[in-house]
């Protein structure tokens, strides 16, 4: 039963690991500008807020129109003394009036002013949403990267230990091998193959996310391009605290977004004030022949009385929107404070212990392993020896691979809270 599914789920090569979850995928490798690229020109969610944009700057031009005159025209529809319908010549009656309504208290240059700051916010919530989803793109870029390159250490280690296995399986009936010795290479051999397959999931998992932002196809698996070389010699000390605080005052879109919607409350204050002023309504007007005058021509003006309705209401929800903004402001502010020095101690933290590591002991352990298995098929080393270095093997270099993902995870932190690229 054992040989029957042990080929099954086990016999991948890690250049495959796209056909775990499919039987046919395209492998798509890519730099990471070219992600962003891709990204740039691909994405639904960007191309919804640009047309939000585009949206809110025709509301400018709305804005900008003034409001229509009003014609007004009427005839006599029945003569009662003649009995006559629509009567016409000396017996019939015809009105005109033309008016216009004059918008006072500069309501429509308010009413501009705020649909502008109403465009010039959907931009920020533009460039927040395309910081946040680059965020995302290149660290599921590099986890992917780091990923792999620990899930071609189960790989390696899967191999062996099946080769050892099925040789070990024809050799349990001969006295050659003990049965227990070889159920536990075989525990160990189905432990290893449960975590690559969690490891498998995981990477499958980021891939999918990954392909959203990028909307390429479903079948497509990402294959990171990165020089791990230039991304450990990064250095966390090349820019100051202060500079990177300065850079996320300026370029911060959630804290601009939070700036904006004061402006846009106080600007909205503004307008309901101008509100409680009423509108001046002029026109012209004419009667043919119901007045103590034929044809009367006569000028007229109208406004409304503010004695019961100054807008009250709306005036005071404007001014309390203003301090509820002003306090969002300011624990954004806050929080972009406290994610500035964390983001960057962080980074410190990880490069410290980045350097801990000896450049050679990866080698040194890959070198080894060989001899290991060498050894303990010549039987020179015990079983406990055998499976307790290639546990370590692989719990070290995983542990490396994490280490590197954190340090490069540390500085994509540092250019989403500050809204710039620093590192790259």
């Amino acid at each position: 039963m054992l040989k029957k599914w042990l080929p099954l789920a086990l016999g991948f090569c890690f250049t495959s690991v796209c056909a775990f979850a499919q039987p046919v995928m395209d492998t798509l490798r890519l730099t990471l500008p070219a992600a962003e690229k891709l990204f740039l020109d691909s994405n639904y969610q960007l191309l919804a807020q640009r047309y939000n944009v585009d949206a809110n700057q025709a509301l400018v031009i709305q804005a900008k129109l003034w409001p229509n005159p009003n014609f007004q025209i009427g005839h006599t529809l029945y003569s009662g003394t003649l009995h006559e319908w629509f009567p016409t010549g000396a017996n019939d009656e015809t009105t005109m009036g033309l008016s216009q309504l004059i918008l006072l208290a500069g309501k429509r240059n308010k009413s501009i002013k705020l649909a502008q700051a109403n465009v010039t916010l959907s931009q920020y919530q533009f460039f927040d949403l395309m910081r946040t989803l680059k965020y995302t793109l290149r660290t599921d870029f590099f986890q992917i990267y780091y990923l792999r390159k620990s899930a071609l250490v189960y790989d390696a280690e899967i191999k062996a230990l099946q080769h050892i296995s099925e040789a070990f399986s024809e050799q349990v009936g001969k006295g050659y091998i003990s049965e227990k010795e070889a159920v536990r290479i075989k525990a160990q051999l189905y432990s290893f193959t449960s975590e690559y397959n969690d490891l498998i999931n995981q990477i499958n998992d980021t891939e999918s996310e990954l392909r959203l932002i990028l909307q390429t196809k479903p079948t497509h698996f990402i294959d990171p391009d990165v020089d791990s070389v230039s991304l450990i010699a990064l250095d966390p000390a090349k820019y100051p605290l202060t500079t990177l605080i300065d850079s996320a005052y300026h370029n911060r879109t959630d804290l601009q977004i939070a700036r904006q919607n004061t402006r846009i409350n106080q600007l909205q204050y503004n307008y309901q004030k101008a509100l409680a002023v009423p509108d001046l309504s002029l026109s012209l007007g004419y009667d043919e022949a119901g007045s103590f005058l034929y044809n009367y021509y006569g000028v007229g003006a109208s406004i409304d009385l503010p004695f019961f309705n100054r807008n009250q209401g709306n005036i005071k929800n404007a001014k309390i929107l203003i301090e509820s903004t002003r306090a969002t402001e300011k624990s954004t502010q806050a929080t972009v404070d406290e994610n500035v020095t964390r983001a960057l101690q962080k980074a410190f933290d990880e490069q410290k212990l980045m350097r801990t590591i000896d450049p050679k002991f990866f080698g040194d352990f890959q070198r080894l392993m060989g001899q290991v298995l060498l050894n303990y098929q010549k039987r020179n080393i015990s079983i406990l020896d055998f499976l307790d270095f290639y546990d370590s093997y692989k719990q070290n270099t995983l542990q490396i691979n994490t280490i590197q993902f954190n340090l490069v995870s540390a500085f994509e932190d540092i250019n989403y809270y500050t809204g710039t690229n620093f590192y790259n």
